[in-house]
């Protein structure tokens, strides 16, 4: 089944191209760039735009302030604590990498 608007869709982009609001577009004629995963290409450039990271970066850069933290900190408890959340998080990373 169509989308409902599909044709009101059509209409626009042929109305846009009758006017010319395709012509000389940056790139245009040129071959698009390569793509390594292109069933998911729509979906990592929203991710991509929106600043997401991959998971395995995101952990490491709390194991970064995790270690910055521990640098900083004097209090024997805090310590304690702070070394078993980086040991928590380098678990996860290696869970992560492991997964891809």
């Amino acid at each position: 089944m169509d989308h409902p608007l599909i044709d009101l869709i059509n209409a626009r982009i042929a109305r846009a191209e009758t006017e010319g609001a395709f012509d000389n577009l940056k790139g245009a004629g040129q071959p698009l760039p390569p793509c390594e995963d292109p069933e998911n290409a729509v979906m990592n450039r929203i991710l991509k735009d929106s600043g997401a990271v991959p998971e395995v970066v995101s952990l490491s850069r709390e194991l970064a302030r995790l270690r910055a933290e521990l640098r900083e900190t004097g209090d024997r408890t805090k310590r304690r604590k702070i070394i078993a959340d980086m040991s928590l998080t380098e678990a996860r990373i290696e869970l992560a990498r492991r997964r891809g």
